[in-house]
């Protein structure tokens, strides 16, 4: 989505009726169950809540592109974490207990992202231009704070001894959540500021002479993001209960949840990702890709570790041996991937096929 041109009525409709909607279900007490209606209603709900989060992304955008970076960059990533925090938070704060949602969402983000939406921007963009080229420089930060902030997040836990199981005590999970977020602010900073060069690709500055947006139109996008986000987290808990009753409906197991709060956070990125293979900016999708999946660890972590702390709930963390196993494979072959500064669909459809057994192994683990 861009950030010029006229704004979208969807921009602004799917606000207003998720507000409306939620306004509507809390006058009539409504309360979700499986049935037909039921279904309807959970049909409704997911569009509705779809359109919202692409509504608050696309705001994000145009007000990030008038301040410019690095707040730009920062907001977008704020508004994306609230969105992810209050739906993870409200499932975990539910009738039923999901310690480990946190720990399934973040590694379902890098699943979809270094796999999935890698995997599909490469192969489009192979069949188009048989090669297209990155910045190896840009690619190998991602990819060294991708590892870093993965492995103190997702696999130090299984093997600290001040706690048993996949579990940090508290003074290691205060260290870890601002170590993470320090990391986080250098990078931010690297790519925005210091080194802002190695995340350029050949096709940037084609939109550098456009317009300043009028200042009405940014009010307006202001209002609406703040209207957008309040939305999401209005309807979170609704939609909390449309997952736990389909889950329990299908008999999927628990990391199902976490796999569709990804989804729904990732979509409006992968679209714009994919968008930008298609016309051979394959630096637009890797910054997109790999930064969406930075910011889940780097900001969504630490957040969901001060809430699970404050009203002392239990965090579950660390990822079992089949999972490590996926995300040590994700990283082998994203350095092979990423190591050269071209690509072709041999290297995209590896990724896919990845992703392809992630997928599968949630619900046959």
């Amino acid at each position: 989505m861009s950030a010029h041109g006229p704004m979208p009525k969807s921009a602004w409709i799917f606000p207003a009726i998720a507000v409306l909607l939620f306004a509507a279900v809390t006058a009539t007490g409504y309360g979700f169950a499986p049935s037909p209606g039921g279904l309807v209603f959970a049909a409704v709900l997911l569009v509705i809540l779809f359109g919202t989060v692409f509504a608050a992304v696309h705001h994000a955008e145009v007000i990030a592109h008038e301040i410019g970076e690095p707040f730009g960059t920062l907001l977008l990533t704020l508004a994306v974490t609230i969105i992810e925090v209050a739906l993870i938070e409200t499932i975990m704060l539910g009738d039923i207990e999901v310690p480990a949602l946190a720990r399934d969402t973040v590694f379902a983000v890098i699943m979809i992202v270094c796999n999935g939406l890698v995997g599909v921007c490469i192969f489009i963009g192979g069949l188009r231009y048989r090669e297209q080229d990155f910045q190896v420089t840009g690619a190998n930060i991602y990819l060294s704070m991708l590892f870093i902030l993965a492995t103190i997040t997702l696999i130090l836990p299984n093997y600290t001894l001040t706690t048993p199981g996949p579990v940090y005590s508290s003074a290691q999970l205060v260290f870890v959540s601002v170590v993470t977020i320090l990391l986080y602010g250098v990078f931010l900073y690297t790519q925005t500021i210091r080194h802002r060069d190695y995340f350029v690709g050949d096709t940037a500055g084609r939109e550098a002479d456009a317009q300043r947006l009028p200042a009405r139109l940014l009010a307006l996008s202001i209002a609406l993001l703040l209207l957008s986000l309040l939305a999401v987290v209005l309807l979170a808990k609704k939609f909390s209960l449309v997952v736990d009753a389909v889950i329990a409906a299908v008999g999927a197991p628990g990391a199902l949840a976490g796999v569709v709060i990804a989804l729904l956070i990732l979509l409006p990125e992968s679209v714009a990702a994919v968008a930008a293979a298609r016309h051979n900016d394959l630096q637009k999708s890797i910054n997109l890709a790999l930064g969406s999946s930075l910011a889940t660890i780097g900001l969504t972590v630490p957040a969901v570790a001060v809430v699970a702390y404050l009203l002392n709930k239990r965090l579950v963390l660390g990822l079992n041996g089949q999972e490590v196993v996926l995300l040590m494979l994700t990283f082998i072959l994203s350095m092979l991937t990423f190591g050269t500064g071209r690509t072709n669909i041999l290297f995209g459809l590896v990724h896919m096929v990845v992703f392809a057994i992630f997928v599968f192994m949630v619900f046959v683990p």
